[in-house]
């Protein structure tokens, strides 16, 4: 296990902390105000977005041709210290850890950086690969993974996958990595570890270390 990929939203913090909804409002407010889509038709296309690629922002580049870009600058512009603060235990947790360890995520570099800086954890991971990694294709399709692996130089066997969202891990497992779910619920067979928090890391890890290795 020498990577640690770390999903970011509602996975370095709690889902409680509801960051995620400011951004949600914006996504919302972009595809109305700037896309000009009925306010009426939002959340049924985004549902369906989100069911055929992944995302909303794929269905937009797809149908409506918008700028990816300007899509990511918009609806990430929120006030992250309004909803997250520096988190010392977690800090305290990834220092001690002898894993290179990144983020992997979704969302933009540039969101990746706020929350991180708002966090504490911005030295503590030594690089991000966000929505652009694989041309705005996200998780959970393959090609993000992929991706993040041949800019990473290594084999999903190297790898654990860290997530709140159990489609993701199904992926990081079908490519060979060891997986690890943040927060409640069912725990699929293809989730090797579940941990209440991010912080609680070192005890997955030692969860992980006695499965048998790979064939």
């Amino acid at each position: 296990m020498d990577m640690l990929l770390f999903d970011l939203d509602n996975t370095l913090y709690s889902p409680e902390r509801q960051l995620f909804s400011l951004i949600d409002v914006r996504i919302n407010r972009y595809m109305s105000e700037v896309v000009g889509i009925p306010t009426t038709e939002v959340d049924g296309l985004r549902r369906r977005y989100w069911a055929e690629y992944g995302v909303t922002l794929q269905g937009l580049i797809r149908h409506y041709q918008v700028d990816p870009e300007d899509y990511l600058d918009y609806v990430h512009d929120v006030d992250v210290s309004s909803r997250l603060d520096p988190d010392a235990e977690l800090r305290r947790v990834l220092e001690q850890l002898p894993q290179r360890k990144a983020v992997f995520t979704n969302g933009s570099t540039d969101h990746a950086d706020r929350v991180l800086d708002r966090l504490g954890l911005s030295d503590q991971f030594e690089d991000i690969f966000d929505i652009r990694v694989a041309n705005y294709l996200p998780k959970p399709f393959a090609a993000p993974y992929q991706k993040v692996l041949a800019r990473l130089g290594m084999q999903g066997k190297d790898c654990t996958m860290v997530e709140d969202s159990v489609e993701n891990l199904k992926t990081a497992k079908q490519l060979g990595m060891k997986t690890v779910l943040v927060g409640d619920g069912p725990q699929p067979d293809f989730v090797d570890a579940r941990i209440s928090k991010a912080a609680r890391i070192p005890q997955a890890l030692a969860t992980l270390q006695r499965l048998p290795a790979p064939d």
